[in-house]
């Protein structure tokens, strides 16, 4: 299937790139773009900022079909056309769902990604399926898109563990702390697994970015500033 055009937001000025790559965002399940303006703005002041609406979500297309692999697809054609536009590779940055797809993109296509940050996201097991129950009126996402993601978390492809020990990027690994539904031990190996990896604890629940903006910015920004 061939990818669709993201809608994204930009924070920063687009004409002048700043001293620092581009950061690429990408939300969750359920998220649009504009989940991310908290901490979007706190990492444009010296850098451009994108965030996108993933297939299925806010003003993106809607197709109907949401394999991860589709999802990817549609993030690697923006995430070349920025590292096109700057002459350098993208900084990474997935929540939950987002950083699934930040992952095969980074193992994928490793010369688009500098660094990645996921937050609150482990290296996928098979789990028991608990169909969600849909909200009540009209949605900002397509309810399939959640429908057809938690299929994919729920039952993995079995290739995730050569996936994350694909990803070459130098990796932050948020996990949310006791709180967060994801159990720390596949988060840990998702810190454990990437080939130059660092666990950090945000004690914040599933949410880190929302529930603790200050500090999940704080923490990015440090990480994103290392010398390479």
């Amino acid at each position: 299937m061939a990818a669709v055009a993201l809608h994204t937001r930009r924070w920063g000025a687009p004409g002048a790139p700043g001293p620092l790559p581009p950061a690429l965002l990408l939300h969750a399940t359920g998220e649009t773009s504009a989940d991310w303006a908290p901490v979007a703005e706190g990492l444009a002041t010296d850098r451009l900022v994108v965030a996108v609406d993933l297939r299925g979500h806010g003003s993106s297309p809607w197709p109907g079909s949401y394999a991860l692999t589709a999802l990817t697809d549609d993030v690697e054609a923006v995430a070349a056309d920025v590292a096109t536009n700057h002459g350098r590779p993208v900084d990474l940055v997935g929540h939950s769902l987002g950083g699934l797809v930040a992952c095969l993109l980074a193992s994928r296509r490793p010369e688009l990604v500098r660094r990645l940050v996921l937050e609150d996201v482990p290296v996928p097991h098979p789990r028991e399926p608990r169909p969600p129950a849909r909200p009540e009126g009209d949605l900002a996402f397509d309810w399939e898109a959640v429908l057809q993601v938690r299929a994919q978390i729920d039952e993995p492809d079995p290739g995730w563990p050569q996936v994350v020990a694909g990803v070459r990027a130098p990796a932050l690994v948020v996990w949310g702390g006791p709180s967060s539904p994801m159990p720390v031990e596949h988060v840990r190996e998702m810190a454990e697994t990437v080939v130059d990896g660092r666990l950090v604890r945000i004690d914040a629940g599933h949410l880190v970015h929302a529930a603790q903006p200050a500090a999940f910015t704080a923490a990015v920004r440090g990480f994103l500033s290392l010398p390479d």
